[in-house]
């Protein structure tokens, strides 16, 4: 291709160097070609990027906090001159329609920089208890691991967070989406962070990955994957005993309980519908279980078909991001998967020529101890599953070994938050409220350890010092 991207160097230490390991070809999901060619890290040039982060943590983690959010907010202006084409990188490496991928996939990350200056703009980094001073320090070099579902915005809810409180940063970006992620190192380059503050290595989770969260100069590891995966970051985390932020798998559930009208109803299956479907299902809080009165159910299922029938591939949905994903997300429509009684309700939507589409699913009557119902999917496939009554359909919200997202739908408002309390998931929206880019995200159960963003995403990366006065 004559526009095919390369990056031909790491950014290590302030400055862009040569890749040892060879390089790797980035495909495009859409047209299944060849769009760009990234170098990777072998071993000495990873070291060289842990080694330019601690050498370089003291003089950061001394600097003010005024001019660290300085430097922020010249980030947050670069990226915004840029978002455009950020978003068409993403479009590239991850196949995202161009609005979702620039509302989702860049104003969204924006979002989160300008709330995460907010919060360190007013955080208590030092406050009296007694006779003791609190003191809030930066943890130290923070390894940061992110996968190819949101390329960017992943990126930035971990590196901005760390930079902010005075950490120092090596990132490992997704190996199949690393392009947006090298246009983020040029605006911070361009934004005025010293040398070493931030470090940009790429590689496969098993060479990079594994080398970054064993070695005992980096202090603390934040990554978000799959729940086997995280699993073995923390395996290999606590050799050092060293600090881990885990965002892993999730099943969410959309509840709707028993007292909705009929046009809450409808905006419950919609914005369920929408939100299981966003970005190709490829997202870890999915709405992939709608939970419903049992007596509803058959005006549930017109309304899910109708809504589902929008999605057409190509168009509105997006592609699956490999082969190997769609072939995954193909196996959960084998008969079966979802039970005996299991109905598919859409009908299949022509998909492109080229590109790894699927056509949305929608499937009712399905089994809760199913594999439909209980594994995490990473596609545009819905599980309806009917409830007895309130109490079943927060247990049945509640059987799962995730806890990461959900939502609920009530026109008992007086009851919203008794109802949400009961479930057990690190967010929860109620009546379809927006996303607070300030509030923690994080998970119950297996979806994870700690939490991102605002005040929370700070708090995980700093150590609580009492001095006794």
């Amino acid at each position: 291709m004559t526009d095919l991207i390369r990056e031909n160097n790491l950014y290590i230490n302030g400055a862009w160097v040569s890749g040892s390991a060879g390089e790797r070809e980035i495909e495009n999901p859409v047209t299944e070609t060849v769009t760009g060619v990234v170098t990777q890290a072998g071993a000495a040039e990873v070291d060289a990027a842990i080694e330019a982060a601690a050498t370089a943590f003291p003089a950061w983690a001394a600097t003010p906090v005024s001019e660290r959010v300085t430097l922020l907010r010249r980030l947050h202006a670069r990226i915004t001159e840029q978002a455009d084409h950020f978003a068409h990188l993403v479009t590239r490496e991850q196949g995202s329609p161009p609005k979702v991928a620039r509302g989702l996939h860049v104003d969204v990350p924006l979002s989160v920089i300008a709330k995460t200056i907010e919060a360190t703009e007013e955080f208590p980094f030092r406050r009296e208890l007694g006779n003791s001073v609190i003191l809030r320090e930066p943890v130290g070099v923070v390894a940061a691991i992110t996968p190819w579902n949101l390329p960017l915005h992943q990126v930035v809810a971990k590196v901005v967070p760390a930079l902010a409180a005075g950490c120092t940063v090596v990132l490992k970006p997704a190996a199949l989406t690393p392009l947006s992620a090298f246009e983020l190192a040029r605006a911070i380059e361009a934004a005025g962070f010293p040398a070493g503050v931030f470090n940009l290595v790429t590689g496969g989770g098993r060479e990079v990955g594994d080398r970054l969260t064993r070695s005992p100069k980096v202090d603390h590891v934040s990554f978000t994957g799959s729940t086997e995966v995280g699993r073995q970051v923390a395996g290999a985390a606590a050799e050092t005993i060293k600090g881990v932020t885990l965002e892993l798998g999730g099943k969410s559930a959309s509840v709707v309980m028993a007292d909705v009208s009929e046009e809450s109803l409808a905006r419950a299956v919609k914005v369920t519908v929408a939100n299981c479907f966003l970005n190709g299902g490829q997202t870890c809080t999915a709405l992939s279980r709608l939970i419903v009165p049992a007596d509803r159910l058959a005006a549930v299922e017109d309304l899910a078909a109708q809504a589902a029938a929008k999605y057409v591939p190509g168009e509105r949905l997006g592609p699956l991001i490999s082969a190997g994903q769609r072939k995954e997300v193909l196996s959960f429509l084998e008969p079966g998967a979802g039970g005996a009684g299991a109905r598919k309700i859409t009908q299949d939507l022509p998909v492109p020529a080229k590109g790894y589409y699927v056509s949305p699913a929608v499937y009712s009557n399905v089994d809760p101890a199913s594999r439909l119902a209980q594994e995490e999917i990473f596609g545009p496939v819905l599980s309806i599953i009917a409830a007895d009554s309130n109490d079943h359909a927060i247990e049945l919200a509640n059987d799962s070994i995730y806890g990461l997202g959900g939502a609920l739908w009530t026109d008992d408002t007086d009851r919203a938050e008794e109802f949400a309390a009961r479930l057990r998931t690190g967010q929860v929206d109620v009546n379809g409220a927006a996303f607070n880019p300030r509030a923690p995200f994080g998970g119950y159960k297996q979806s994870g350890i700690g939490r991102e963003f605002g005040d929370f995403g700070l708090d995980d990366v700093l150590e609580i010092k009492a001095v006794q006065l």
